[in-house]
């Protein structure tokens, strides 16, 4: 020991001299401005020597076998207290010692580390400074860094060199330092101990460079691993390192890119069971750790890049280990009751989605972990795109789209209809979202499947997007242009070089199938105006490629090869469905890319030339005569849109085909306005002025109308021949009466086509003379009637509407057509027009007539205004195509300001929104939710009050008298009735009506229904005993407790789009405020008095709507329940009441919520049980109330008076109290 002594008291001395002697050169360290000068090798040595001397077995312990502490450091600090010297002398030294880089050797930084961390053990209080901190790191950096190449040295020096090279080799203990691999783990060791000891949470920037190091340490030096993850368990489990949350963070901050690095490295793997063995089950127990430990997979979502390999760490990394947890968090977080949690959660799920891995199995856990594939994933999809908040919506459409690939073949049918009805919302983000989210579905379907086995994703798309191109905003109307252009016409493109090749006999082989099902939906009548319209927006923008109609003439071409080699007749041929269509409208701005040859080969085909001229009888006529003059149709548009391109002389032929095929009168009615317009368009573009082209179109009318006028004539006249036989003639005769009816029969559908050709010819020539047709039509149509005729027509009795119903309504067509241009004519017969919408049983001559209205209230306003009360009955019509074709025709003219919204307008309107078809209600939604919101903002809070009356056909209330006696046909368009059904479509109606009102009109209809309406009920001018007076009343009821009806700080028309503006936050809230006290006030001093005299008013009638109206007052002073006794001032007794109730709906609710969990808990409960039960339910509630406190039910007998309800039966009071209907605004969400 004495040995042991001498040699620690040399050290000690040793030691202390070249401290002294460099506290000499820097005696203030701290104000010098040059760095001090470090430790020598031999110094750090000898510090460390002394400081493992002795060590005490707590320090040993805590220092894993690294120093720290005992009796050389007690002789330390006497021998530096002895020389004066501070202990914080030696920080100076040891700094300038870990911050060397001059030296050769990396040890003598981590000597100086490894010393420095043994002095914070012995006193980290008073020895520990942030910069030497630093230091430490910065030494622990750079000894990662490899080795600088050796400075050239002088000849000189050259042998010295050698000796220095090889004496490792010879003596390798020379060097008395340990090795840098020795070394570094033991300064880390140290670095935990005193970790345990120290307080970060002052010295932040200390904390993130330690992370930032261990960081770096990691990925150099794998096998330190275990060291550094224990350092990082340290900071993050020992709140006096900082807060817990900002630690986490930049702890995984910091792993994150070792977690996304594109190899399957141990250190990955190491990082990865780091957060979920050691960061997760901490989280449990601090929420610090929770917090930033939730946010970690949206970040890697983030961080990840867009190649493949990373995305699959990405997914091995959160999905394989801990991220199902928070998977399944987010999708339960998509229901959440705060909208901005909702759109949050979707919006992070949609993060996650679009990292998706390439690995079949790990696309089937993602799948299983979110809930995809099922009805449930789905069900929340659906309800969240017809969600109240914008940014939800927005948010779901986005991930529906990001989801594809894990949905797949298997699409919702719902899903897909919730998608598209999303395409007319009222914002244009969600509409943009829409239609990238659809479309996004419509792409990866042809891209995925060459034959794409789901056709409804196509139909869908076809009834969803193209109805675009006439929407209000350019961009979506350029977005939907652009898709059409991408996913349709070019896709149809690629069949331009398809050749067909010796053996094959199967279509699909040859085009895909998603091609033809695209050409099909073509065909559809609701698709193709839209998807014309959109060809000629592209067409007159010369973005239609010439390829596409190559493309349309090859598969045309094509189908007719196969059919040939398969033996088929050519007479069962049709091109495939849209095909002609398709070529019509894209032949008008390619003329140059349509074949002659083609159109002429065709041409005779379709028209049967060849069978003609031998004298057979085509057999397509009985197969599909339809689908034949469809193509004839749209194969003679073709022909006149390239007119200019074809030769004089087949041009001329085919101009004397066209005239010799009207002239018989004999063609399908849907190919005599092609043929009329084919042969017009020849006329004129092959003549060398268009003088003479209207000269020659003007000659051939007058030689087709002068046909049409005999072949009319005569059928007249064998029909009314035939009418006066029958009258005289015995039934013996019943062989020369039935030749009579045989020959009538024979010239009908002849006398159809000229009355239809007729009507073209108007159109294609207005300058003709047309008064020969006139009194032919006039006759026909007003057949059966009194109605005057021409004079050789005036013993006519017949009536055409009987024996002729087509020829009838062809004829009122033909006449709308002539008052088109005849505006005397038209102020006689648009009477005659109205009178027969009205009464006609015909629904296709109706809806022919409010077609023709239409027109004439765009040509004749004036004229057509004093009928639109009339002409609104349509839409109540029986028949569906008639009320949506009235309910379109009507809103477009309502757009254009021909008519405006005034008088019952607008009233009539309303049952639209309830209408049992749905397409109806869909355009009814848009209308009320978008048009008619940006055209009349104020009509909903103008005509609300009206609109009750109306609805319920109420003419009980003395101020609405007026207005009931000028709403025409109450019957018609209200919707009568106490039952279920009826009271659930007025509050449709109301709700829609509310949603467009701005909190201030909100107000306002609050107060105009108390005191227009309530006020009214108790002033005895609105009479509650009639039925529609009481209905007026329960309505008014449900309105002032509906949710539409509450005033929030965030409702406004603009609301929805400010969602998500921070900038637009404090005036909206401001805003609440004001409106949430003006609220109050009005409901103190406007609602309450006048809810009180109700009550004493049907107390004193033993009224069944008392209870009712205190439905609705707990409803409405539910918000203000600690407010209550200030409200109710003025009647206590009211008051008292009121809280009871309160108590008795708030017990009633919280038993209802656990009974169903009971009841799937333990089975059916005996009825003995459920006795004992309720009875100690009651035995446990407070005593009941005096009842002076007490608002008692008063019977009323039912014989006391024989009132009869709707004059059916007496009333069953008891019943009637059954069957109330609550209003349970506390359960509405």
């Amino acid at each position: 020991m004495e040995i042991d002594d001498l040699g620690d008291s040399e050290t000690l001395d040793r030691f202390v001299s070249e401290l002294q002697s460099l506290l000499l050169h820097h005696p203030h360290p701290s104000s010098s401005p040059s760095p001090s000068l470090p430790f020598s090798a031999s110094a750090l040595s000898d510090l460390q020597s002394i400081l493992d001397s002795s060590p005490s077995p707590s320090s040993s312990s805590s220092s894993g076998g690294g120093g720290g502490g005992g009796d050389g450091g007690v002789a330390l600090w006497d021998l530096l207290a002895a020389h004066g010297f501070p202990v914080s002398a030696l920080l100076p030294p040891l700094s300038a010692a870990m911050d060397d880089s001059t030296s050769r050797s990396r040890c003598n930084p981590l000597l100086a580390s490894r010393a420095y961390l043994s002095l914070l053990l012995l006193s980290p209080s008073s020895l520990f400074s942030p910069l030497p901190f630093l230091s430490l790191l910065r030494a622990l950096r750079c000894s990662l860094k490899p080795l600088p190449p050796p400075p050239p040295s002088s000849s000189s020096s050259s042998p010295s060199k050698h000796l220095r090279k090889r004496k490792p080799s010879k003596s390798p203990p020379a060097d008395p330092h340990p090795e840098l691999g020795d070394l570094l783990p033991r300064v880390l060791d140290l670095l935990a101990a005193v970790l345990r000891r120290l307080r970060l949470a002052e010295f932040p920037d200390a904390r993130k460079s330690l992370i930032e190091t261990l960081t770096t340490i990691l990925t150099s030096q794998h096998r330190l691993s275990d060291r550094c993850f224990l350092i990082l368990q340290i900071l993050l489990s020992r709140p006096e390192h900082g807060d817990p949350t900002a630690t986490a963070a930049e702890v995984l901050r910091s792993l994150a890119p070792i977690i996304l690095s594109p190899t399957k490295s141990p250190i990955r793997a190491a990082a990865v069971g780091f957060v979920t063995k050691k960061v997760a089950p901490l989280s449990r127990e601090n929420e610090g750790v929770r917090r930033a430990l939730v946010y970690l997979p949206r970040f890697l979502a983030m961080k990840a890049p867009e190649k493949a390999e990373p995305r699959t760490c990405f997914w091995e990394a959160v999905g394989a280990n801990w991220g199902s947890g928070c998977l399944e968090a987010l999708v339960k977080r998509c229901s959440d009751s705060v909208g901005a949690i909702r759109a949050r959660a979707l919006m992070n799920l949609s993060q996650v989605a679009g990292l998706l891995p390439e690995d079949e199995e790990k696309r089937e856990a993602l799948r299983e972990i979110m809930g995809v594939g099922n009805g449930g994933f789905s069900k929340l999809l659906r309800r969240r795109c017809v969600d109240d908040k914008s940014a939800v919506r927005r948010a779901a459409l986005l991930l529906i789209s990001k989801l594809l690939p894990l949905i797949g073949k298997h699409v919702d049918e719902s899903l897909l209809t919730t998608i598209g009805s999303a395409c007319s919302d009222p914002l244009v983000s969600i509409r943009k979202a829409a239609l990238a989210a659809i479309s996004e579905d419509f792409a990866f379907g042809l891209k995925v499947f060459r034959s794409y086995p789901d056709s409804r994703v196509t139909s869908e798309w076809l009834h969803t997007v193209p109805p675009l191109i006439v929407d209000n905003e350019t961009s979506i109307q350029e977005e939907c242009e652009n898709l059409f252009l991408e996913l349709v016409l070019n896709r149809i493109s690629q069949a331009a070089n398809v050749k067909l090749n010796n053996d094959t006999m199967d279509w699909d082989l040859i085009f895909p199938k998603s091609a033809l099902e695209l050409l099909k939906g073509f065909s559809n009548g609701e698709v193709a105006p839209c998807v014309k319209k959109i060809c000629t927006s592209l067409g007159k923008k010369k973005r239609l490629s010439p390829s596409i109609a190559r493309s349309l003439q090859n598969i045309i071409t094509t189908s007719e090869s196969l059919c040939l080699r398969s033996s088929m007749p050519i007479g069962k041929w049709t091109a495939p469905r849209g095909a002609w269509w398709l070529l019509s409208q894209v032949s008008l701005f390619t003329p140059k890319a349509v074949d002659w040859k083609f159109l002429c080969h065709h041409w005779q085909l379709l028209d049967n030339v060849i069978q003609e001229e031998k004298g057979e009888v085509p057999e397509k006529q009985d197969e599909n005569p339809t689908s034949w003059a469809i193509d004839r149709v749209s194969l003679l548009e073709a022909i006149s849109n390239v007119s200019l391109e074809l030769p004089v002389e087949p041009a001329a032929e085919l101009a004397h085909n066209l005239l010799a095929r009207i002239e018989n009168f004999n063609m399908h009615l849907s190919e005599v306005d092609a043929h009329v317009k084919a042969l017009k368009v020849l006329c004129k573009k092959k003549v060398t002025k268009p003088k003479e082209g209207e000269k020659l179109v003007h000659k051939w009318v007058q030689q087709l109308l002068s046909k049409a006028v005999d072949i009319l004539d005569t059928y007249i006249s064998e029909v009314s021949e035939s009418k006066k036989e029958n009258n005289f003639l015995t039934p013996l005769s019943g062989r020369r009466k039935g030749k009579k009816g045989k020959s009538a029969s024979k010239t009908m559908p002849q006398a159809v086509t000229a009355v239809f050709t007729v009507g073209s010819l108007v159109l294609a020539c207005p300058s003709a003379d047309f008064q020969s047709i006139i009194p032919l039509v006039h006759t026909i149509i007003t057949s059966g009637n009194s109605e005057p005729r021409p004079r050789k027509l005036v013993g006519l009795t017949v009536s055409f509407k009987e024996v002729a119903p087509t020829l009838y309504v062809q004829s009122w067509a033909t006449m709308a057509k002539i008052c088109l241009i005849n505006d005397k004519l038209a102020k006689r017969y648009i009477p005659l027009f109205v009178q027969e919408l009205e009464r006609s049983d015909c629904a296709a001559l109706r809806n022919n007539i409010m077609v023709a209205m239409a027109d004439f209230c765009v040509r004749y306003t004036a004229l057509v205004d004093c009928y639109i009360n009339k002409i609104t009955m349509s839409l109540r019509d029986p028949c569906e195509v008639v009320r949506r074709q009235t309910f379109i025709l009507l809103s477009k003219l309502l757009q254009r300001d021909y008519v405006k919204w005034k008088g019952v307008l607008f009233l009539r309107f309303l049952p639209s929104l309830v209408d049992d078809s749905e397409k109806i209600r869909h355009l009814a939604d848009f209308l009320f939710g978008s048009i008619l919101k940006a055209k009349a903002p104020l009509l909903a809070y103008n005509s609300f009050i009206e609109a009750i009356f109306a609805l319920n056909d109420c003419h009980a209330h003395a101020g609405h008298n007026t207005q009931a006696g000028s709403y025409q046909g109450p019957l018609l368009f209200a919707i009568r009735g106490t039952d279920e059904r009826s009271r659930s479509k007025r509050m449709h109606i109301y709700v829609s009506l509310l949603r467009q009102m701005a909190p201030e009109h909100l107000l306002a209809t609050s107060a105009k229904l108390c005191a227009e309406i309530l006020a009214a009920a108790s002033d005895g001018i609105l009479d509650v005993d009639d039925i529609t007076g009481q209905a007026v009343f329960q309505d008014t009821l449900r309105i002032l407790t509906c949710k539409e009806m509450r005033l929030h700080s965030n409702r406004s028309p603009e609301a929805s789009e400010m969602d998500e503006d921070s900038n637009n936050g404090s005036a909206a809230t401001a805003k609440g405020r004001v409106v949430t006290q003006v609220a109050k006030k009005n409901l103190i001093q406007i609602a309450i008095p006048i809810f009180i005299e109700l009550k004493r008013l049907l107390e004193s009638k033993n009224s069944p709507l008392t209870g009712c109206l205190m439905d609705c007052l707990r409803a409405l002073l539910k918000d203000y329940k600690n407010e209550i006794e200030e409200i109710l001032v003025a009647d206590k007794q009211l008051q008292k009441e009121l809280l009871y109730d309160m108590q008795k709906h708030e017990d009633a609710a919280a038993a209802k919520a656990k009974s169903p969990a009971a009841a799937t808990e333990g089975g059916p409960t005996p009825p003995g049980a459920a006795m004992r039960s309720v009875m100690r339910e009651v035995n446990r509630k407070p005593l009941t109330p005096p009842l002076s406190l007490m608002s008692l039910p008063k019977v009323k007998s039912a014989n006391n008076g024989g009132a009869v309800l709707n004059g059916e039966r007496p009333p069953n009071l008891l019943e009637s109290l059954r069957r109330r209907q609550s209003f349970e605004s506390d359960d509405e969400n």
